[in-house]
């Protein structure tokens, strides 16, 4: 073949396989972990309804960080069972291709669903497999001390320096009305 042909086959970097390019995404979908651990923001909160203020925009801003979080005390608290491993990775296979490394909104009956009720649902979806093999003490201690872990970062981190992007700012209604 000649040194000055062209070639019929494209770039190889065109080529991404699904692996990555939802890795990607599930690298975009969280927040850095140095912002999460800043500590330079953690302040106590000056009020009940601040605190709880608080709460509900950290646990929307770092939403995959506080369930990668979850996710990760359950494990540990498994390491002695191993037929609940199983089952919990198999549930984590789901979590990775229904929440962290979904790049499309999922669609159910020509529905859009909303990233929450995916949350919620693979939550108790993997609640339920773990309680059906027989650990239920071992996961309700977990998930415990999870949101626990949770709970106390998401009151005493400050929302001072957190951006929110338009679809977060019309969601907690901080849209500007004249335009």
């Amino acid at each position: 073949m000649p040194l000055n042909s062209a070639s019929t086959y494209g770039p190889i970097s065109a080529a991404k396989p699904p692996l990555v390019s939802r890795a990607r995404s599930l690298y975009a979908a969280r927040r850095p972990w140095r912002v999460f651990l800043d500590i330079s923001a953690i302040s106590l909160p000056f009020s009940y309804a601040d605190a709880m203020s608080r709460i509900r925009l950290n646990a929307n801003h770092f939403r995959v960080n506080y369930a990668l979080i979850i996710l990760i005390v359950l494990f540990f608290s498994l390491i002695y069972h191993p037929i609940s491993m199983i089952v919990y990775s198999v549930s984590f296979i789901a979590w990775l291709s229904l929440y962290f490394c979904r790049e499309d909104p999922l669609l159910i009956f020509g529905r859009v669903v909303d990233d929450r009720v995916v949350l919620v649902a693979l939550g108790l979806v993997t609640v339920v497999a773990l309680v059906f093999t027989h650990v239920g003490l071992n996961v309700l201690v977990s998930l415990i001390v999870g949101v626990v872990l949770v709970g106390v970062h998401a009151a005493f981190r400050g929302t001072e320096d957190l951006f929110l992007d338009e679809s977060d700012a019309a969601q907690g209604g901080l849209l500007s009305v004249v335009r």
